[in-house]
């Protein structure tokens, strides 16, 4: 059997009623109102009379970066959690539980609150302030 052989079927149409043509009396339109007329098209972003979402939209000012935060921890955290010549970096700050593990992804970055009187030393990958840096340089510890 070839393509051209092939016979297709003959649908019978339907027979229209009324002015509507397809679908009788309203045509689908229902009753009255403004959707009923002829030529009678509404906005698509008309909200019935409240204030669009583009207007609102225009209301919510401000920035959001995608760039997640820092996670900020004191030095008066590390002397807490920490031991004495105690390396620092993201993974001993998960076990010690100092960070939570969604928050293992973000920069982490030593502030400079709080006394610190032992030695560690801080691993690369942690951002330090400078008043942290001191003050770890200053108990004895290193930066690298």
């Amino acid at each position: 059997m070839q393509i051209h052989e092939l016979n297709t079927i003959k649908r019978k149409r339907r027979k229209t009623v009324g002015r509507g043509g397809k679908r009788g009396t309203y045509s689908g339109r229902g009753n009255k109102g403004q959707k009923a007329r002829s030529g009678g098209s509404i906005d698509p972003l008309f909200e019935g009379g409240r204030s669009t979402l583009v207007m609102r939209l225009k209301k919510i000012r401000g920035f959001k970066s995608r760039k997640p935060k820092n996670f900020a921890i004191n030095l008066s955290d590390l002397e807490k959690r920490f031991k004495n010549g105690d390396e620092i970096s993201k993974k001993t700050l998960l076990e010690a539980k100092v960070i939570r593990n969604n928050v293992a992804k973000n920069a982490i970055k030593i502030l400079g609150t709080g006394k610190l009187t032992k030695k560690l030393s801080i691993e690369k990958g942690i951002f330090l302030s400078e008043t942290a840096k001191n003050a770890i340089i200053k108990s004895g510890g290193t930066v690298k």
